[in-house]
């Protein structure tokens, strides 16, 4: 049965060092994908490379978290604090969600905007994800569903993967919220392909990847890595993700990787799957 792999990387306008490793990644690689953030320091930047490479699928990379808004503060005043920034994590925007002190409709209103960023740049986006997962909390990603039907962006990700070990509790508080969105998706019409890579994040190694790669089931899966140069850029964001982006770079462009996935016949997509990635690996020996 033919096993389709979308090969997407978050945090693309991040840095100008992340723009290079993602653009690297692709030209050089097997990356068929990027999730772009509509307001990052990189973003212009980001955005007029993607422009000259038709073949890259481009996402929006949506934020509440960890960054600053698209929309004034004073617009968005529930979403951030004193000095104008979104709370730092996921963590403390659930639990004040919980409590009631975010508003849905500054939610929808800051998403919207920058979905509206990136359209009106020019691309058409392919799919919809956030940064740290933040969407996965189901109010949010009922908001995120139906602004994917409004732009007629056909997939959202559920940032749920199977995991064992320390991951095992984590997963297993998170099963509720996924089972719920992706009911929440299907209703609207929306792909929710299966996501791996997200256990990993940070760690990958050859023996990680080749094991994700043998497992891929049938139908659609989205690989989520983040590849990268270490700039000093990155190094003053306060990420936990600095070398490990380059060495993730290396393995996504080995030839080692690409053997693996030609050996496995596995087709490389785009996530809007109109047509095959450029470099399709299915049929190489």
């Amino acid at each position: 049965m033919l096993r389709q792999l979308v090969v997407n990387a978050d945090d693309l306008g991040l840095t100008l060092g992340v723009n290079d490793g993602i653009f690297d990644t692709h030209d050089l690689g097997i990356l068929t994908s990027a999730s772009l953030f509509a307001n990052a320091p990189a973003t212009v930047d980001a955005i007029r490379r993607a422009r000259s490479r038709p073949s890259l699928g481009i996402g929006v990379h949506l934020a509440l978290v960890d960054g600053v808004p698209a929309l004034p503060a004073a617009r968005v005043p529930s979403l951030v604090g004193a000095d104008g920034r979104f709370r730092p994590s996921w963590k403390p925007f659930v639990v004040d969600a919980l409590r009631g002190r975010i508003s849905p409709a500054d939610v929808e209103r800051e998403l919207t905007a920058q979905i509206e960023r990136v359209v009106g740049a020019g691309i058409t986006p392919t799919h919809l994800d956030a940064h740290k997962h933040v969407h996965g909390y189901p109010p949010v990603f009922a908001i995120v569903a139906r602004l994917a039907v409004r732009f007629r962006i056909p997939v959202v990700r559920v940032p749920y993967e199977r995991a064992a070990g320390r991951q095992a509790w984590l997963n297993a508080a998170m099963w509720p919220w996924a089972r719920r969105n992706v009911r929440t998706a299907a209703s609207l019409g929306l792909r929710t392909p299966h996501l791996v890579g997200r256990i990993h994040t940070g760690a990958f190694d050859s023996d990680r990847l080749r094991e994700l790669l043998r497992a891929t089931g049938p139908g659609v899966t989205e690989l989520m890595v983040h590849p990268g140069y270490l700039d000093e850029a990155l190094k003053r964001t306060g990420t936990r993700l600095l070398e490990s982006r380059a060495q993730e770079l290396e393995l996504l462009c080995s030839m080692k990787t690409r053997a693996i996935i030609a050996g496995e016949r596995i087709e490389l997509v785009r996530h809007d799957l109109t047509h095959p990635a450029r470099r399709s690996f299915r049929h190489v020996s």
